[in-house]
């Protein structure tokens, strides 16, 4: 080994040791006589020291700058009483520089991992020079997590019986779900394999072959469009078991919650998990995903509206829309009418026409609207809304879809514009029964809402052949701070099940033989019951770290527009793998 101590073990026990110590250097300050060096390595930071009495090593130490790699050698010495560094974990000593070997020399670095978060450079210059970013403490707290986190979750499920099974990475391209990242064949001229969007289809035939507890933590991929929380390449925690109800997968997964808050926080997580229905959670959040930091809920404003004298909101009930409101408290007085302006600018974003508004006084309501509304009804609203003076109230009419998008959104704005919350809070939830189908207005067809091989609530399977729109899925999402963390459902086993729901969605027998016959044949010799779950990894790092960009919880994460700024990927290819493919592009500007 180069070195017999990281930069982040050596304490005050260690005084008088000879040491030897390899990282980057991460400051440099050279007062004439002494030079001072903070070195870094993934562990922590040492401050070394070396005097003019060592004229050659001295010489060397002051031609060292930040990102030099080198090797030193000296003795563990305490700081001074008024020189001890509380920030820091080796903050109570220093080492004596005896020797210095400078490993690599840097090029300037067109950045300094050593800086504050807020004098970083934008991301695309990171993303290029990824390696100095990894440097960053903030990054490297991030993969250590991420490593922990992946540790604890095949530690839980090894105990809960479960085998990590791995699945193919290249597989069969199936039509449902966001677009597939095709891998051309050499072999099979003129056919591809597709990149998993998940091993679906792969863990319930793992089912049927009776690995009943089967877990990975798999590898994915999406050709979707990007965001701050998403990646075309992705990890999940995968899970499925057989023999089980929808019950046991949600207490399943509460487990896993608490050991990892437990081992990774440090906090308790109360069990079991709230659960909430997706109906619920629509008409009070306005999401399926809702922020439970705060509250701030939806409240329906439909009966006083229809008859109030305010055209806009008699309009929209006579139309069979809806006219919700949210209590902003205390905000009366921290919104001007230009704030507003801009909120209503907001909504619109989300299909609203406007946003009418409303500051609380004693008794009274205060908007150019107000005079629309009698003192009975200002009452009203007052008391439905729950109003203090001071409050400001926020109002959209519109239909039941609009209204719940812009208010949902308007929320979670306001909340954190108000600090309505902690960013380190975690606040978790499962939202049950989600509808089975949505309706396809452009194409006059069902659609599944999550995926066609839901088994649906067993009370609501009379209403597939009346009225499908009513019909509730066992399938859940796992929800934390705004995010859908996980997803999952009951699957469906009997095959002639699964066939009447491909016709309800327009699949025929023949279809769905070409589509999905593997699993179809699979699920006639002897398929169980069973249910499965996927948490996404990379998003429960980046809530634990209470970040926002899930780039910075990933090694080498791509842009928003899927590229890889550091190795250049996609790129053009060469013409002979071009051939070999039998592949022919045909690129127009």
């Amino acid at each position: 080994m180069l070195r017999t101590h990281t930069c982040g073990e050596l304490r005050p026990a260690s005084q008088g040791q000879t040491v030897t110590l390899c990282g980057w250097v991460d400051t440099y300050r050279d007062f004439g006589g002494l030079v001072f060096i903070d070195l870094r390595d993934r562990y922590g930071m040492t401050q070394v020291v070396f005097t003019p009495s060592n004229v050659d090593v001295h010489s060397l130490a002051r031609t060292l700058r930040s990102e030099d790699v080198i090797q030193v050698s000296g003795t563990v010495a305490l700081r001074p009483a008024d020189m001890v560094n509380p920030k820091l974990a080796t903050g109570e000593i220093d080492v004596k520089g005896a020797t210095l070997v400078v490993l690599n020399k840097t090029k300037q670095p067109p950045f300094v991992p050593g800086v504050s978060d807020d004098e970083l450079p934008n991301e695309e210059l990171r993303l290029k020079y990824r390696f100095l970013d990894l440097r960053r403490p903030t990054l490297q707290h991030a993969l250590i997590l991420r490593h922990k986190m992946a540790k604890a979750v095949r530690d839980y499920f090894d105990e809960q019986q479960f085998l990590e099974i791995e699945t193919p990475m290249l597989g069969r391209s199936t039509p449902e779900g966001a677009r597939d990242y095709l891998v051309p064949s050499r072999v099979h001229e003129g056919c591809f394999y597709a990149l998993p969007q998940s091993p679906q289809i792969y863990k319930q035939i793992l089912m049927v072959a009776g690995y009943d507890r089967y877990f990975q933590i798999a590898r994915c991929f999406r050709d979707e469009d990007l965001r701050a929380d998403r990646q075309p390449e992705f990890t999940q925690i995968d899970v499925e078991m057989a023999f089980v109800k929808q019950d046991d997968i949600l207490s399943t997964i509460d487990g896993l919650m608490a050991r990892l808050v437990k081992e990774l926080r440090g906090q308790e997580l109360a069990l079991p998990l709230p659960r909430l229905t997706h109906r619920e959670v629509m008409e009070r959040f306005g999401s399926d995903k809702p922020d439970l930091r705060f509250g701030m809920e939806l409240i329906d404003l439909g009966e006083i509206a229809t008859t109030c004298d305010f055209g806009v909101f008699k309009n929209v009930m006579a139309g069979g829309g809806r006219v919700r409101g949210i209590n902003v408290k205390g905000a009366a007085e921290k919104y001007s009418r230009k704030n507003i302006d801009e909120l209503t600018e907001f909504v619109k974003q989300y299909g609203a026409q406007g946003l009418a508004f409303f500051r609380v006084k004693e008794g009274t309501l205060d908007s150019p609207i107000a005079k629309f509304f009698s003192a009975e009804h200002q009452q009203a609203i007052i008391t439905k809304l729950n109003a203090s003076p001071g409050d400001l109230l926020l109002c959209v009419a519109d239909s039941v879809k609009v209204t719940s998008a812009a208010l949902s959104a308007l929320r979670n704005r306001l909340a954190k514009e108000l600090s309505l919350y902690d960013p380190q809070t975690l606040a978790i939830a499962w939202v049950l029964d989600f509808p089975m189908f949505q309706w396809n207005e452009e194409e006059n067809r069902w659609d599944a809402e999550h995926h066609p091989f839901c088994q649906p609530v067993e009370e609501d399977i009379p209403l597939l052949a009346t009225d499908p729109g009513k019909v509730r899925a066992q399938s859940y999402d796992l929800v934390c701070n705004g995010y859908e963390a996980a997803s999952g459902s009951v699957r469906i086993h009997d095959p002639a099940v699964q066939q009447g729901i491909f016709d309800l969605l327009g699949i025929t027998a023949d279809q769905a033989e070409l589509k999905f016959g593997f699993l179809l044949e699979a699920l006639r010799y002897g398929a169980p019951p069973h249910a499965g779950v996927a948490l996404g990894l990379d998003r429960w790092v980046m809530l634990f770290l209470a970040s926002d960009n899930i780039r910075d919880v990933i090694a080498f994460p791509k842009t928003q527009k899927a590229a890889d700024m550091l190795t250049g990927a996609p790129s053009t290819v060469d013409t002979r793998q071009l051939r070999d493919l039998r592949i022919k592009v045909d690129v127009k500007h």
